[in-house]
Order: C-alpha cells, then sequence, then structure tokens
C-alpha cells in the first residue's frame, strides 16, 4: 500500500495492483459450451511446468502457456478473439470495482482469538484459562448443539471487498491504484471486476 494526493490536496490510502496483461485464452458461446464466458490467462508459464493437456490446449488455440486461467462470465456476446490481448485500460479512473482474493491464513485458533471469548478466571489454580470451557449437555439432549463455537481454522478463505474506487491507471506499466486495502498477503492472486451493487457514489 501507499497514499496518493488528490486535487483538492486531500490523501487517499491505496493499494497498487498489477493488472494483466491478460490474453484470451477461449471465447465460449450458448452454442457451444451453453452460456457465455471468456477465459482469460494471466502469468507467462514455461510449457514443461504444465500438464499435458493444458499444453496441448494451448497449442492447439496458439496462445502462449499461462499459468492462472480464470473464467469470466459475459452478459453479451464477446468482441474478442482467442489471442487477444486484454490491458488495465478497461478500468478508467473513478470507476468503482470488486476485488476478489483469498485472504491471509492465520491457522488454528482457539476460541478466545476466533470469537473474542472472555476465558476463564487465572485464580485458584486454574490451568486452563484460555480454553473454551464446557461444551456438553446434561442428560438430554446429552450431546453438542450444532453451530457451537469452538476452536476453528481462522482465514485462508475466498473473500470479495467491495467498492474500491480506482483512483488511478497506468496502462504502461498494467498498473491499478484502488482505494483502500485489499485482501490476501503480497503477490496474491486477485480478480477486479466491475462492482456489482455500489453503495455509494464514487468520487471523480
Amino acid at each position: 500500500m501507499t497514499q496518493v494526493y488528490e486535487e483538492d490536496g486531500s490523501v487517499v490510502p491505496v493499494t497498487v495492483l498489477t493488472a494483466g496483461p491478460c490474453v484470451v485464452t477461449q471465447v465460449k458461446t450458448v452454442d457451444s459450451d451453453g452460456y457465455l464466458a471468456m477465459q482469460l490467462g494471466f502469468i507467462d508459464q514455461k510449457p514443461q511446468r504444465l500438464h499435458k493437456p493444458q499444453r496441448a490446449e494451448a497449442e492447439k488455440r496458439g496462445v502462449p502457456p499461462k499459468r492462472v486461467l480464470r473464467e469470466v462470465r459475459l452478459p453479451a456476446e464477446s468482441t474478442h478473439s482467442v489471442g487477444d490481448v486484454i490491458k488495465c485500460d478497461v478500468f478508467e479512473k473513478g470507476d468503482v470495482v470488486d476485488v476478489i482474493g483469498r485472504c491471509k491464513g492465520r491457522g488454528f485458533q482457539g476460541g478466545v482469538r476466533a470469537w473474542n471469548f472472555a476465558g476463564k478466571r487465572q485464580t485458584h489454580g486454574n490451568m486452563d484459562q484460555r480454553g473454551p470451557g464446557a461444551i456438553g449437555m446434561h442428560t438430554y439432549p446429552g450431546r453438542v448443539l450444532k453451530g457451537k463455537k469452538m476452536p476453528v481454522r481462522w482465514g485462508g478463505e475466498r473473500i470479495t471487498s467491495k467498492n474500491h474506487r480506482i483512483v488511478a491507471v497506468q496502462p504502461e506499466d498494467s498498473l491499478l491504484l484502488v482505494k483502500g486495502a485489499i485482501p490476501g498477503a503480497k503477490n496474491g492472486l486477485l480478480l477486479v471486476r466491475i462492482a456489482r451493487s455500489q453503495v455509494y457514489v464514487p468520487k471523480g
């Protein structure tokens, strides 16, 4: 993350994203696949590091092998064809976008951190201050109810961060400057799309 200055002098926190270039590796139509979609490839990959079916598909379509393939649904027939390059200039300054990524994994966490449990007393010989305490029932119903808050594996989930305003677009460097923090660790993979439900009017 970094920060930029707006024309009115205000400071805006932004996250710098490397957006593309992405190559169109497949175009799906209603006639051939039953729905409209476009498959995009990102990050070049050595052919010998791909599985043979993936390598054969890339050679068949005449596109360079890519490490990451993602399918994007389309509302109408695509004007792009296989081999076209899509850059970050498909977005403009002021657009509001959703960013989809996988948040940082936090490992296995106890109830105190995962659910904000208060913990038990720290006196009179208690040796399990951060433990969950009793989780079961009496004779009836004699079981642990579904949904009981317990220690869990925390993080590492696919999440969508909504309504980020694009502050700047730099096509020459394939960079997008997006307002606010973005899910995931550094060098993580993200999907940026036009926001489906805008909750505010974008500035600029």
